[in-house]
């Protein structure tokens, strides 16, 4: 009986120690998270959006600490059409990692099919400032750019456009 709160004083700095040990890395996923990562990217490889889409939440159920896990989600949701969705897994990637290169192109691309285009071109800005012309992130925001809005987008438009000469 008198060790009790020693005991439990013990307990919660191991528990302090773990969680914030686990909380302070970012470099490599729980084994469980990246075979549900492995899983999610081959199943966007294969185009099953739906699929990766959901084994990436899973691996982020598993570690929510791995920033990764957001841009993967991100990316999937783009393939998907849901570029606000996308928008929204990026800019958590960047409240974790502000200087997270691929986060700001995908965060670019994405205004930018969604018709955002200044905002995409402010990203643009920063990525050459951050990592340069020649940075892969940067190379393939500018070809996002370069090639117009997505063929989804001007459906949309030419299909407003007529509703309202109509």
């Amino acid at each position: 009986m008198r060790f009790a709160p020693a005991a439990a004083a013990l307990s919660l700095c191991f528990a302090m120690t773990a969680s914030i040990t686990s909380a302070g890395r970012g470099d490599a996923p729980d084994p469980r998270a990246a075979a549900l990562i492995a899983q999610g990217q081959a199943a966007l490889q294969a185009g099953e959006t739906q699929a990766a889409i959901d084994a990436f939440e899973a691996a982020l159920a598993v570690d929510p600490g791995y920033t990764a896990i957001f841009i993967d989600l991100a990316d999937a949701a783009r393939q998907s059409g849901l570029q606000g969705k996308a928008i929204r897994y990026y800019r958590e990637a960047l409240e974790r990692e502000p200087g997270n290169f691929a986060a700001i192109s995908g965060e670019g691309a994405a205004l930018a099919e969604k018709g955002a285009v200044e905002k995409a071109k402010r990203n643009l800005a920063r990525l050459q400032s951050l990592c340069g012309e020649t940075c892969p992130e940067t190379v393939a925001l500018e070809s996002t750019l370069a090639s117009g809005p997505s063929a989804r987008l001007a459906v949309e438009t030419a299909a407003e456009g007529t509703a309202v000469s109509n």
